[in-house]
């Protein structure tokens, strides 16, 4: 692509982790020039956060799938000879992207009230756990532990099972994308009135707002708990027959639909009885067990070759391995490879994003601690 729409911003990015970090990596890969500005040595701690025990040139793969197509900049902000170097750098950014605790960035003379003094108009992103007033402003904002304090960990599983969180760190992905919304809307109003701003988010309003369907619900019935579904549950305010259903050689998933139609399509005519709409709610649990069993006697594709021509919502449960052979996920080109300069190299995805119908690639693996600190100096004139 020859010119993507953030091309000429530059980036600061302080964070470490996962939600700043992926913010920024949404900047970068629209175009800007994002800088980590790194202790010097180790750089930033995500270096060593491993998942699995998977590394990619001696570092740990996980931070290269959200600080690829960056540059490193190595400054210890104790010194004062670094400090002033950075904040000369700060007066070249449009952005800048931190998520210490409260207070941290205060000390160095790099919180928002200071900076924007030398540059008015940056745009000032921040992530925290819990915002910075009320009892829970210093806990750790750790993506596991504000599952569990949100309620979110309450939505999935059965009736009778404990709380059971989502499998990836949802809330630090969902709150590195709310930051870049509100990033890129105060560099729109910067466009008009040359105003800059300080974007605040935080994971626990980030995990609240992304139930909000749900949580709506919840306040105006009373403040009633949500009730899982004892069958197959997907969704505790969704009735049958919504939830994944196990088949004679894997699983399928129903979204919602009319039910004595789905009786016609798979030919099961004790589903036939339910054609009042509101049963599928509150008979939900007798209405998904009748079917559970049904469709334990064919296969999947069996099943999807009724369900799909009568558009009936429905789809296989693959696994990765599985969806990785299917035609409509090659044809995304969701893939790419990293490289770095001593040949090594690694796969991951691309950018969601397209931007006049092109896909946005960036091979360009994580930068070295300090990479491109000499780059900087002279570039920006900071020496």
């Amino acid at each position: 692509m020859a010119t993507l729409p953030l091309q000429g911003l530059l980036v600061l990015d302080f964070s470490q982790f996962l939600a700043g970090p992926s913010a920024a990596l949404r900047l970068a890969d629209l175009g800007a020039t994002v800088v980590k500005v790194e202790r010097p040595g180790t750089g930033e701690l995500g270096r060593s956060l491993y998942i699995s025990d998977q590394e990619f040139d001696g570092e740990s793969a996980l931070f290269h799938t959200i600080n690829r197509n960056k540059k490193s900049y190595a400054a210890n902000l104790k010194d004062p000879e670094d400090l002033t170097r950075v904040r000369k750098l700060v007066t070249r950014a449009d952005v800048l992207i931190e998520n210490f605790r409260p207070g941290v960035m205060q000390r160095f003379g790099l919180d928002y009230d200071s900076v924007r003094e030398l540059n008015p108009g940056l745009v000032y992103g921040t992530v925290t756990g819990y915002g910075t007033e009320g009892p829970w402003k210093n806990l750790p904002g750790q993506d596991l532990l504000i599952q569990a304090r949100s309620g979110l960990a309450w939505l999935s599983g059965e009736a009778e099972q404990g709380p059971v969180p989502i499998g990836l760190s949802v809330s630090d992905i969902i709150t590195g994308a709310h930051l870049v919304q509100g990033i890129l809307a105060c560099l729109v109003r910067r466009g008009v009135t040359g105003e800059g701003g300080r974007v605040e988010v935080n994971l626990l309003e980030s995990t609240l707002d992304m139930q909000f369907e749900l949580l709506t619900c919840h306040l105006n019935d009373g403040g009633k708990q949500p009730q899982r579904s004892a069958v197959n549950n997907a969704n505790a305010y969704l009735g049958a027959p919504y939830g994944v259903y196990q088949t004679a050689d894997g699983h399928l998933a129903l979204s919602m639909g009319d039910i004595p139609k789905l009786g016609e399509i798979v030919e099961c005519p004790e589903l036939a009885q339910y054609t009042d709409n509101k049963q599928w709610f509150v008979k939900r649990d007798e209405i998904k067990a009748v079917l559970a069993k049904h469709l334990t006697s064919q296969t999947t594709q069996y099943w999807l070759d009724r369900l799909v021509p009568m558009d009936y919502w429905c789809a296989p449960v693959l696994s990765w391995s599985e969806l990785r052979d299917e035609a409509g996920f090659q044809a995304l080109e969701f893939v790419q490879t990293l490289t770095r300069e001593s040949g090594a190299e690694m796969d991951t995805t691309r950018c969601p994003i397209r931007i006049n119908s092109d896909k946005i690639y960036s091979g360009q693996a994580a930068p070295r601690p300090g990479e491109h600190t000499d780059e900087i100096n002279t570039t920006y004139n900071l020496t």
